[in-house]
C-alpha cells in the first residue's frame, strides 16, 4: 500500500515538473466613449478580428517559449499595422494635418525601458523603442533625433508620412477643428483619444509591458501624453505590468502604471485592488478617465475602464482566452 501512494505520489511529480509553465497575455485598443450605437455589427466584427489576431501573434511567441518582450512586441505590431486603432497606421492627426507618433516598451525582471516621442516617419514605433532600450543607453527619444537613431538601426522601416493617413481619421481631425471653433472649453474628456497597448508573462515568469498611440486629435506645440511616459503609461517591474489608455495628462500627474505596480509592491494589495484603485477612483477623482490593462506574475488579469467602453482582449494561464469592447 505504501509503495502505491509513494509510486502515486512520483507519478504526479513528474507530471507536474513536465507539465510547462503559466503564460498569460493582455491587450487593448484604447478606451473611450465606445456604444453600441456608434459600431454597426460589421465594424464590431472588424474590432474584434483584429484584437485576435493581436492575440494570436503574442500567444504565438510564447508558445514557442519567446520572451515577454517578444510577446507584447509582436502583439502592439499587429494593433499598429491595423487602421482600425491610434497607433501606427491609424494614427490622428494633429492640428496641421500630420501624424506624431509615441511608443513606450519595458521589462519588469531587467528593469530596462525604451521610448520614442513624436516621430513621424516610424512604420511601427513600438520596434524603434525597443531599440532604444536594446541599443542605446537611453530611454526616451523625440522627433527627429529619434528619427536619427532610427537611421543606424537597418530593422526599422520609415515610411512617408502620407502613410499615416486615413480618411476616417481626417474626418475625426475636421470634426474636432469645428467643434473648437463653437466652444472656449478646455474639456478634452472622452474625446479624440487613443492607444494600443499589450502586457506579457512568459515561461521564466517575467513580465514586459508596452504601450503605442498617434496622441490626441488636433494636438498642438507637439504635445506628449502618457504612452511614452515610463510609469505612466507603460510601467512593469516583477510582479505587475500595466499599460495605459486614456487622458494622458491625467495619466501622468497620477503616474498610473507605476502607481498600480507599487499598490501591489509595497502595500500588498491584489492587482484588482490597485488597478481599479487607481483607474476607477483616483484617476476620475482628478477629473480624468481612461483605463488600463495589467497583469501580474501569477497570470491574474485585470482590465479596469472608466469610459463607455475598451477594445480588450485576453488570453489566461488556463489557454481560455476572449475579446470585449464595451462595458457589459
Amino acid at each position: 500500500m505504501k509503495s502505491t501512494v509513494f509510486a502515486g505520489i512520483l507519478l504526479m511529480s513528474s507530471i507536474a515538473a513536465a507539465a510547462p509553465p503559466k503564460t498569460a497575455l493582455v491587450i487593448h485598443g484604447g478606451a473611450g466613449v465606445i456604444t453600441r450605437a456608434q459600431l454597426s455589427a460589421e465594424d464590431q466584427a472588424g474590432y474584434e478580428k483584429a484584437l485576435n489576431a493581436a492575440l494570436d501573434a503574442g500567444n504565438a511567441v510564447l508558445q514557442r517559449g519567446g520572451s515577454a518582450r517578444e510577446a507584447v512586441i509582436a502583439s502592439v505590431t499587429v494593433l499598429e499595422d491595423s487602421p482600425l486603432f491610434n497607433a501606427g497606421k491609424g494614427a490622428v492627426y494633429n492640428a496641421e494635418g500630420g501624424h506624431e507618433l509615441d511608443a513606450s516598451l519595458m521589462e519588469g525582471h531587467t528593469g530596462k525601458a525604451g521610448a520614442v516621442a513624436g516621430v513621424r516617419t516610424i512604420k511601427n514605433p513600438i520596434l524603434l523603442a525597443e531599440a532604444v532600450m536594446q541599443h542605446s543607453p537611453h530611454v526616451l527619444l523625440a522627433g527627429e533625433g529619434a528619427e536619427h537613431f532610427a537611421d543606424t538601426r537597418k530593422e526599422i522601416e520609415r515610411v512617408p508620412p502620407e502613410y499615416f493617413d486615413t480618411e476616417h481619421r481626417y474626418k475625426q481631425l475636421l470634426k474636432a477643428q469645428a467643434e473648437e471653433k463653437q466652444t472656449a472649453s478646455n474639456d478634452l474628456k472622452g474625446k479624440y483619444f487613443g492607444t494600443v497597448g499589450a502586457v506579457a508573462l512568459d515561461r521564466n515568469g517575467h513580465i514586459a509591458a508596452a504601450t503605442s498611440t498617434g496622441g490626441m486629435t488636433n494636438k498642438r506645440w507637439s504635445r506628449i501624453g502618457d504612452s511614452p511616459i515610463i510609469g505612466a503609461g507603460t510601467y512593469a517591474n516583477d510582479q505587475c505590468g500595466v499599460s495605459g489608455t486614456g487622458w494622458g495628462e491625467f495619466f501622468i500627474r497620477a503616474a498610473v502604471a507605476h502607481d498600480i505596480c507599487a499598490r501591489m509592491k509595497y502595500r500588498g494589495d491584489s492587482l484588482t485592488q490597485a488597478a481599479e484603485e487607481v483607474l476607477l477612483k483616483v484617476v476620475p477623482e482628478m477629473g480624468g478617465d481612461g483605463g488600463a490593462i495589467a497583469l501580474d506574475r501569477d497570470g491574474n488579469i485585470a482590465l479596469p475602464f472608466n469610459t463607455e467602453g475598451m477594445y480588450r482582449g485576453w488570453i489566461k494561464p488556463d489557454g481560455s482566452r476572449g475579446v470585449a469592447i464595451f462595458k457589459d
